[in-house]
């Protein structure tokens, strides 16, 4: 993992992905790539004139931005380069998300003014098929050194996760599995366990079986109880519209989890 990939636009969840990228790519030795988008709207009809000029007005506001960030970031001492694009946010992270091994976002920043981070998480996640780091808005880094918390449900998609995380997991102080069974458990924690172990990653595996609670409700009570870095978790085990209609495990942790969350589909 050492191509780490972060937005770069002027709104309320920036500073949060800034220092979590550095702290991630700082902690792997990795290359940083600041994909900074000016990002444009959608219209229709007869109000052509009105998207100009909105987009003009993008423009001027990451230039603007760019001319504080970028002398920040290269004080951090962090090889890095830097992307400027003009386009549709989904679209334009997907066209930049071809080599990056982990691609920095927020979970949802819970501002309807803001750029819509759950949507774009989705989709970039399913359609990418690159693992995202989402960050809280109010994050200040990643502390790559903490306790790490894997959630654990033998899924493929935590299979991906699991593996795609290991470079980081390699960090960790400790680590945990929480197997979480709703009765479909195909693939239990021991094994996930003995796989780290063969990467040199000693992980306690702790079991919880999902009855009456939730299996999103066990997570965010193992994360108040053991105050974890980050969350290693699959994302969208179901259908991505499934979620957002019907409510699921991803949609609650990316509107609701208070720490990073590192997500592979």
């Amino acid at each position: 993992m050492k191509n780490i990939l972060v937005l770069v636009h002027d709104d309320p969840g920036q500073e949060a992905r800034i220092q979590a990228a550095l702290d991630i790519t700082r902690a792997l030795d990795g290359h940083l790539t600041c994909l900074d988008i000016a990002v444009m709207s959608v219209f229709a009809g007869d109000v052509i004139g009105a998207a100009a000029i909105l987009a003009a007005d993008e423009r001027r506001a990451e230039v603007s931005n760019r001319a504080r960030l970028e002398p920040r970031i290269q004080a951090e001492d962090v090889p890095f380069d830097w992307i400027e694009q003009c386009g549709y946010l989904e679209q334009t992270v997907l066209d930049a998300a071809g080599l990056a091994d982990v691609i920095v976002l927020n979970r949802d920043l819970d501002d309807t003014s803001s750029p819509d981070m759950y949507g774009l998480v989705g989709e970039v996640l399913i359609r990418a098929g690159r693992p995202i780091v989402a960050v809280p808005r109010d994050t200040r880094g990643f502390d790559v050194y903490g306790h790490a918390l894997i959630a654990w449900d033998g899924s493929p998609q935590v299979d991906a996760a699991l593996r795609a995380a290991t470079p980081l997991l390699r960090l960790a102080a400790t680590v945990t599995l929480l197997e979480i069974d709703d009765g479909s458990l195909r693939l239990p924690a021991t094994e996930a366990a003995t796989y780290l172990s063969r990467h040199g990653i000693h992980a306690a595996v702790r079991q919880e079986r999902a009855t009456f609670d939730l299996p999103s409700t066990i997570i965010l009570d193992t994360i108040d109880e053991k105050k974890p870095a980050y969350l290693v978790m699959g994302g969208f085990g179901h259908s991505r519209f499934a979620e957002a209609a019907l409510g699921g495990v991803t949609k609650r942790m990316l509107h609701e989890c208070t720490i990073p969350i590192f997500l592979a589909h």
